[in-house]
């Protein structure tokens, strides 16, 4: 690895980008063995920030009877008033594009402060019945603050939490048993709204690219877009008689990831663009193979399974490799 970095650090030199004095610093740098914990430290902040919150929710759980609710919630709301106190008493002036705090702790304190709002908002509705029979405002006013947050504060852990509100406002639910009993999306009109968010941030992507606006959340909203559109399709391709139409956004949403994985060097846009399309092409393929009812055919198939599946990942591979050679010329 050195050797490499050296012969970089030389193409730099010979091609008048750094001087001789400039070499020699980097190399007597490089020679120090110094490296950056700072990816390590932000992980230990994240978990304890979880860790913390989780402690919240044990501690209410254990304790409502001694403590009582008015205490806790009391507690819950000082808490949470005191994270968004240091938050906008450190947080930089609001800027159209990437700003950050001084401290990266401050982006932890502002993670904390919409856990607790989210803890908060919930406990006033199990508790106390805030907000009668309008259960999705539980759901909707913690995500509306989140976004407010996270725009303000340019903060990618608050905006990921505040899409996922998003989608639970409409009541899509993605966990362990449900994507074991392909329940992820239980009633047809689910489906339709995850790939309607799909598309909305598709389109609030290209115009905040437009606009100049936040452009680095810019692989949130596609990641997010890709997965909820790409799963969507792929359970109606599954239980829905319109699965042409399905298919048909499926393999457009495919080819347009494809064009963008390109444009923004993304190994993990293009491998889920390949998981997504391969399984969509295979599930209308045979569906329609059994509409037709080619029983022969079948037959044919079920013998050239296994050749067929080891050429789909030989040609998967191959297609990654093909991929992380031409993004690194």
């Amino acid at each position: 690895m050195q050797e490499v970095n050296q012969r970089a650090s030389k193409s730099l030199l010979d091609s008048g980008f750094i001087t001789q004095e400039q070499l020699t610093e980097i190399t007597a740098y490089r020679k120090r063995n110094i490296f950056s914990l700072n990816a390590e430290l932000k992980l230990f902040l994240y978990l304890s920030v979880i860790a913390f919150t989780t402690g919240i929710g044990m501690l209410i759980y254990d304790n409502i009877d001694t403590i009582g609710h008015t205490i806790i919630i009391g507690l819950v709301f000082i808490l949470m008033l005191v994270c968004y106190y240091f938050s906008f008493k450190k947080a930089p002036p609001f800027k159209k594009k990437q700003t950050e705090f001084e401290s990266p702790v401050m982006e932890y304190i502002v993670l904390t402060a919409n856990l607790l709002t989210c803890i908060f908002i919930g406990y006033l509705q199990v508790q106390y019945n805030t907000f009668g029979t309008h259960y999705g405002l539980v759901t909707i006013i913690p995500t509306v603050i989140g976004l407010l947050s996270a725009f303000y504060f340019d903060n990618k852990n608050v905006l990921s939490l505040s899409i996922t509100g998003l989608a639970a406002y409409i009541g899509l639910t993605v966990n362990p048993q449900s994507l074991l009993q392909n329940e992820i999306y239980n009633t047809d009109s689910l489906s339709y709204a995850a790939i309607g968010i799909g598309i909305a941030l598709l389109a609030w992507n290209f115009y905040c690219n437009k606009a100049n606006f936040k452009t680095h959340f810019s692989f949130i909203y596609l990641t997010f877009a890709q997965h909820l559109i790409g799963i969507s399709c792929i359970n109606n391709l599954i239980d829905q008689e319109m699965s042409f139409l399905f298919f048909i956004i499926l393999a457009a949403t495919t080819y347009y990831y494809y064009i963008l994985s390109y444009q923004l060097k993304s190994i993990s846009l293009f491998v889920f663009m390949i998981i997504y399309g391969f399984i969509g092409f295979n599930i209308f393929f045979f569906t329609l193979m059994d509409q037709i009812n080619f029983a022969d055919f079948f037959s044919f198939l079920m013998v050239f399974s296994p050749f067929y599946s080891f050429g789909m990942v030989y040609l998967f591979i191959q297609m990654v490799r093909k991929f992380n050679t031409e993004i690194k010329k």
